[in-house]
């Protein structure tokens, strides 16, 4: 599920938090570092579920009607189309969902205010108001609804941000990445599937795991040389005047182009300019493209960089 750009950016944040604590260690960033990973797949979990409880408010508010004392005919024959949702269903029932929010305390429970007034937005939209009004239901308009649900309600809503930022500080660049998670998950949705329809693994594979592991512990062992070699091709700049971001950026990249055999330096290359224009100034992902392409060239003239296979050392 977390990309490969994801991994890059969590590192680089680490990173920046190592070298400004004092009281550093390796394993305690490392430790760290996974643990921020680990919370990206608790906020694809709470994104899961919080159409769940959405739903369910809904649910509670038509037994609500229902149990009028003098209950108006809309009261006794309400539409129930949006709670009998059936992906919806098979995310309230499915086991790999529930067993993870279990495990680890994944639950809107503390957020009821806010689910509440979730609902009433989605209740009031026009999605809403289109969807509940089809004289027909299929199962791809109903999944259909369920993606827009995220794209057009939760992607919109600043309310939702401002309450995923108070519950974790690890979310704060990553909630849109996440929602795009989540529609490709219910895009995999089939009619078929029952309580066990697949969701996301953390990683795509064991080699994203060993390749953010990597990634961190080389930058580290490698930062007095990565510096000296920074120093060296910045020599009309004062070292001290330059973003630290950027010269950790440039280290991440230094890193992954000599330490990754089978990734294509244009990648790397490229990768770290567009991580720059999010995390660094203005100006920077321009600088780091001159200064970068400088340090590539030179490496690869003295035969540090070393690729595997055919294109993967061409251009940058």
């Amino acid at each position: 599920m977390i990309s490969r750009r994801l991994l890059r950016v969590k590192v680089l944040q680490i990173l920046y938090a190592y070298y400004k604590n004092q009281d550093r260690t390796i394993a305690k960033a490392e430790k760290e570092l996974f643990f921020s990973v680990g919370k990206a797949y608790d906020l694809y979990h709470y994104l899961l579920l919080l159409i769940v409880d959405v739903a369910f408010v809904s649910e509670k508010k038509i037994e609500n009607s229902r149990g009028k004392i003098i209950p108006s005919h809309e009261d006794l024959n309400p539409n129930t189309k949006f709670i009998n949702n059936p992906v919806i269903r098979q995310l309230a029932e499915n086991i790999q969902l529930n067993s993870y929010s279990n495990s680890h305390s994944v639950t809107w429970d503390d957020q009821e205010d806010y689910v509440r007034i979730l609902h009433d937005k989605l209740i009031n939209s026009e999605l809403y108001q289109e969807y509940m009004a089809q004289p027909e239901s299929s199962y791809a308009a109903d999944k259909k609804f369920v993606e827009k649900f995220f794209t057009h309600i939760i992607a919109a809503d600043e309310e939702f941000y401002g309450v995923m930022e108070e519950k974790s500080i690890y979310w704060n660049d990553e909630i849109e990445f996440i929602i795009s998670m989540v529609v490709r998950t219910i895009k995999g949705f089939s009619q078929t599937d029952d309580t066990h329809a697949s969701l996301m693994s953390l990683y795509k594979d064991r080699d994203d795991e060993e390749f953010m592991k990597t990634l961190f512990r080389k930058a580290i062992i490698n930062h007095t040389e990565h510096l000296e070699l920074i120093k060296a091709n910045t020599k009309n700049w004062d070292l001290e005047r330059i973003a630290y971001m950027d010269i950790l950026i440039m280290e991440l990249a230094l890193t992954e182009i000599k330490e990754f055999t089978s990734v294509p330096v244009k990648v790397s290359f490229n990768e770290y300019l567009e991580i720059a224009k999010f995390y660094s100034t203005a100006n920077s992902s321009n600088f780091i493209n001159g200064i970068l392409d400088k340090m590539v060239q030179e490496l690869k003239l003295n035969g540090t960089v070393k690729k595997a296979g055919r294109g993967l050392i061409e251009g940058k």
